[in-house]
């Protein structure tokens, strides 16, 4: 199971996803460009020391990422036509994918996609924080694959 964030635009967000990453165990693909300076003060902040043990990949374009890739690609998107998270089903191999703050996923990665997800809101919604819909969506997937990492 891996986590990867298309092109992230807001710093204290990848420093949080960072964090998540490192206390879960799962592995982070970042496609550049990033939307801040990689050494930022805010990436650090929200990231704390947990940068310095979390597995995390930094892949120069989606291209390269993409070559890259193993498993199944799952993208998490506010498209309708998505399958609610409650019936997605997930399998360890996965690569967790959320596009950037501003643009979501552009549409090679919809189009690369093994599975599109929506994490169901209240209606009249829009969408919710980068950091948060990874920390459900990685939750979920490890729940049912049963990869929590147990320390």
């Amino acid at each position: 199971m891996r986590l990867a964030l298309y092109q992230p635009d807001q710093a204290g967000n990848v420093g949080t996803i960072i964090r998540l990453a490192a206390c879960l165990g799962v592995p982070l693909d970042l496609i550049e460009p990033l939307g801040f300076p990689w050494g930022d003060r805010a990436l650090k902040r929200a990231g704390m020391d947990y940068a310095e043990i979390a597995n995390v990949t930094r892949h120069e374009s989606w291209e390269t990422f993409a070559a890259r890739l193993e498993g199944r690609l799952v993208l998490f998107t506010t498209a309708a036509a998505a399958v609610p998270l409650p019936d997605a089903r997930f399998e360890p191999g996965d690569t967790l994918l959320l596009g950037s703050e501003s643009r979501g996923a552009p549409e090679e990665a919809h189009e690369r996609a093994d599975l599109r997800v929506r994490i169901p809101q209240v209606e009249g919604t829009r969408s919710l924080n980068l950091a948060v819909a990874a920390g459900i969506g990685v939750a979920e997937a490890i729940r049912q694959t049963g990869l929590w990492a147990l320390g």
